[in-house]
């Protein structure tokens, strides 16, 4: 069974940092992806790596502040974001997709985590 568990969330405030993570169990895939999705608002693709390769990919809205790494024997993906602003504020998801082609559309990802809170306050 495919199992995606995410961790790292939290409060912190505008300027500091988190480290989410991401566990997958069951699959290994070739494209893990980080999703948010605030109250109201649709399901946004934050950033992306290719687990075969290591390149990674990252929205406008997080690029020179976010970085998406791996650790392979873990089968872990994390996203650490850096100076978080409040409109960082959501509910952050990790994915994982069965296909090759690895993009920011949350329609090529089969497989999605529970998702883990992070609030930014001003």
């Amino acid at each position: 069974q495919v199992q995606l568990v995410e961790s790292g969330g939290g409060s912190v405030q505008a300027g500091g940092s988190l480290r989410l993570s991401c566990a997958l169990f069951g699959y290994s895939s070739n494209c893990m992806g980080w999703f948010r999705q605030a109250p109201g608002k649709e399901r946004e693709g934050v950033a992306y790596i290719v687990t075969s390769t290591g390149s990674t990919y990252y929205a406008d809205s997080v690029k020179g502040r976010s970085s998406i790494s791996q650790d392979n024997a873990k089968n872990t993906v994390y996203l650490l974001m850096n100076s978080l602003k409040p409109e960082d504020t959501a509910m952050y998801y990790c994915a994982a997709s069965l296909g090759r082609w690895c993009s920011l559309l949350k329609y090529n990802y089969n497989y999605w985590g529970q998702g883990t809170q992070v609030t930014v306050s001003s």
